[in-house]
């Protein structure tokens, strides 16, 4: 019998699900034995529920083709045969909220890749190269759920990812403001360029509720576990400012940032850092960590979407055309995977740092 913690997917047909369990096959931790999604999806395998609508270039894995599907809102179903889950569901921010919270309270660990919690003052949202200390507050949280195995923790908006690592890097210099504008792909809205004619060949200017993303959640990453309040309470600087634009791109989100600090570092200071930068998942050596999570690169062409979105099997940062700026400091280009590092493999690190914490065990 496996030794491998046992896994639920809910909301596996969606692009971010989809991505989840191809990235989880053959994972030497986790092994997915649950898929879960609408109830208008339970009853079918998992490959007939998908079928003319998968999205990703890998094949349906093997081990999850002929799994089927439960409806994500039979929480006992779904429980009763898991160690833990990643949330990927599409509903409202309040239906989220709420079913998550009741995985939790079947004392069911969920690391979910939605929104709906990033801002609950008790749940962690972790970068694990940057705040994996932030998991201290789960104490608290379980102490609000009453729960002693369940709890939640999420893994930020993917654009973010871009930029925000290095800013960590940079945190020794003091950043005080950053510009941030960041080009965004288009399966970060869960579509391919086919299912959406209205990208090719065009720029949007706007994607509703992602600048505010973009300036408060670095913040709370960078900010600390309050015990006296039971809450992680977000760092005040550096103030951040942004624009988010959808370009007609597969995957791969750009960030065009510029960076005031309040210390005088110089170019070789700053590209020392980020390339020097590791964390957590780096010195335990966890399965998915990138073996350098930040590379600089020294081409001015780079980084570019076409060569490096992939770098360290897309959850490596590139960092590029670092440079002085009339106005700021410094002004760079930053390159994320969006859905790797930005989205399901980022909740996967995520888990398997909680693992390494000892706060994901088999039931």
């Amino acid at each position: 019998m496996s030794d491998k913690l046992k896994v639920g997917v809910i909301g596996a047909t969606g692009m971010v699900g989809q991505r989840y369990v191809t990235l989880l096959a053959d994972h030497p931790w986790f092994e997915v034995v649950v898929v879960a999604a609408s109830a208008r999806s339970a009853g079918k395998t998992y490959a007939e529920s998908v079928s003319g609508r998968w999205k990703m270039q890998e094949a349906i894995p093997d081990g999850v083709k002929d799994l089927v599907l439960l409806d994500a809102t039979d929480i006992e179903a779904v429980t009763s045969q898991v160690d833990f889950v990643f949330s990927a569901v599409s509903m409202s921010k309040d239906e989220i909220r709420q079913i998550e919270e009741d995985y939790a309270k079947t004392e069911t660990p969920v690391v979910s890749n939605n929104s709906a919690h990033r801002w609950t003052p008790d749940v962690p949202m972790i970068v694990p190269e940057i705040n994996p200390d932030h998991s201290d507050v789960i104490k608290y949280q379980r102490q609000r759920l009453g729960t002693k195995r369940g709890f939640i923790a999420v893994k930020p908006n993917c654009s973010i990812q871009s930029y925000t690592p290095a800013l960590a890097a940079w945190q020794q210099f003091e950043p005080t403001q950053v510009v941030a504008t960041t080009y965004q792909a288009i399966s970060g809205a869960g579509k391919t360029l086919e299912d959406a004619p209205e990208i090719v060949g065009n720029v949007i200017p706007y994607i509703p509720g992602e600048e505010a993303k973009s300036e408060d959640e670095p913040l709370k990453i960078f900010g600390h576990v309050d015990d006296s309040k039971q809450a992680i309470v977000s760092a005040e600087s550096p103030v951040i400012t942004s624009q988010c634009l959808r370009v007609p791109v597969l995957y791969g989100h750009t960030a065009a940032a510029f960076v005031n600090f309040k210390q005088n570092p110089t170019k070789e200071d700053l590209i020392a850092a980020l390339e020097s930068y590791s964390g957590e998942p780096q010195k335990l050596n966890l399965p998915t960590a990138p073996k350098q999570f930040i590379q600089y690169m020294t081409d001015d062409f780079r980084p570019q979407v076409r060569y490096d979105v992939n770098f360290e099997h897309g959850m490596g940062i590139s960092i590029g055309r670092l440079r002085p700026d009339k106005i700021f400091d410094w002004k760079f280009v930053g390159l994320s995977h969006n859905t790797a590092r930005g989205a399901a493999g980022g909740a996967i690190l995520c888990a398997e740092l909680l693992k390494a914490q000892g706060y994901i065990v088999q039931k």
